[in-house]
């Protein structure tokens, strides 16, 4: 492995707070060293960066790959060569497979084929429950062990408050948290889209935003009750982002993510029955994205996720109320963050907090930053490049994106895991 030497870029490191110019050296897959007059050492190969941004890789905390059971819509290795072009080096693989990622061979099984990518680090989370059925709890002991980085029953809640208490309880003894899809099944069940107007208009069967937040009330309370640390994910409300606010200023071990459809876009672009913008959560009223931004800029959300769901063409092609929920997102999950940015709601070190060192932290990953010492996980941004987001043009197999023909600006053109290029 090559020593590199990255001269003339903007480094941005959320961390530390760092955005200037200087140079990065890297040696034997770490950052050895940053800032302004490093010289040129021996033997290192120089990158000339022309003032382009210089960031940490991105660490994405969900994504729905489809392997192993659904290959024809993602495989691993697809997903790591989107996620690359997208800047992510850190993915989190949801357990809802087919089979569920209950048992610690299937955990294994998953680490060893993210890592013969050779370009991301994917790290499963375990399933919460058998077969994340919602009954019986899986071995937590067993799967952290083998390498689960938290545990989850991925795209289903679990509905049981009992169950979901013991999870919270169990996790916390082996030091570990519980992520939990916030909407009340029975409620959600058989819907389509937000319950409204809207809805009501095209004649689809509703889920009532109150779904969301009567389930992070309940969790909340169990939270409470147990000690333990429940993570909400792609949190749509303004309801649940409340009760969310109010849980960490009582100082319960509360956190949540959200996703870019639901600060990017609203219920509107389901008109005319478009299935690619149906999701779970379904697309909110303007208000929720409106809180939703707001929560981003006061801390609320901890993290920004791709929520990355493949579906096939098939999946898609059926009247909106049939069709899967789901979007494509990780080549579009930097892209339409720094929206934001150039939308002036963040600034450009905290949308790339939410989107490095804090996921980082929630994992407890020595990843996210420009450190020295730390995996060389890097990527190279031109802020100032447009692009424009088409169906069929993704990187990856899937291709069902809720941003089709949505216009963006900043792009990635490099990066690099532990040293090596892999994108670019």
């Amino acid at each position: 492995m090559h020593d590199l030497l990255f001269t003339g870029a903007r480094l941005l490191d959320p961390a530390s707070g760092l955005d200037g110019p200087g140079d990065l050296l890297i040696r034997d897959g770490l950052i050895l060293d940053h800032g302004s007059g490093l010289g040129r050492p021996d033997g290192v190969t120089a990158i000339d960066c022309a003032g382009l941004c210089l960031a940490p890789g991105l660490v994405d905390l969900r994504a729905d790959i489809g392997e192993p059971g659904h290959e024809h819509r993602e495989t691993i290795a697809t997903a790591a060569a989107a996620a690359s072009a997208g800047g992510i080096t850190t993915l989190c693989a949801l357990p809802d497979t087919d089979p569920a990622l209950d048992d610690p061979a299937l955990v294994q099984f998953v680490l060893r084929r993210g890592e013969a990518t050779g370009c991301i680090t994917l790290l499963p989370y375990g399933a919460a429950t058998k077969r994340c059925e919602g009954g019986e709890l899986a071995e937590y002991g067993l799967l952290k062990e083998a390498g689960a980085v938290a545990f989850t029953d991925g795209r289903r809640a679990i509905g049981n408050a009992r169950t979901m208490r013991l999870a919270l309880s169990y996790a916390r003894a082996f030091g570990s948290f519980v992520v939990q899809h916030p909407e009340e099944p029975s409620l959600a069940a058989g819907g389509a889209a937000t319950e409204g107007e809207l809805a009501t208009r095209l004649g689809l069967p509703g889920i009532p935003p109150a779904a969301e937040a009567m389930m992070v009330a309940r969790d909340i309370a169990l939270a409470r009750i147990t000690g333990g640390h429940v993570h909400f994910a792609h949190v749509s409300t303004a309801a649940a982002l409340g009760l969310i606010r109010a849980a960490k200023a009582e100082g319960l071990a509360v956190t949540c993510d959200t996703a870019p459809p639901y600060f990017d876009l609203n219920e509107t672009a389901i008109g005319d029955w478009r299935t690619y913008a149906k999701l779970s959560p379904p697309l909110r009223p303007e208000a929720d994205r409106l809180a939703v931004v707001a929560a981003l800029a006061d801390g609320t959300i901890d993290a920004i996720a791709s929520d990355h769901q493949p579906r096939d063409a098939d999946d898609k092609r059926l009247p909106f109320a049939q069709a899967e929920a789901g979007g494509a997102g990780l080549a579009t999950l930097l892209g339409v963050t720094l929206a934001r940015v150039h939308g002036g709601d963040l600034s450009l070190l905290a949308a790339l907090d939410l989107l490095t060192a804090r996921p980082a932290k929630l994992l407890g990953l020595p990843v996210g930053r420009l450190a020295k010492g730390v995996a060389a996980d890097l990527m190279l941004l031109d802020l100032d490049r447009g692009w424009q987001v088409k169906d069929g043009q993704l990187p990856g197999k899937a291709q069902n994106t809720p941003f089709d023909g949505r216009a963006l600006e900043g792009r990635v053109v490099g990066t690099w895991k532990a040293g090596r290029r892999v994108f670019g």
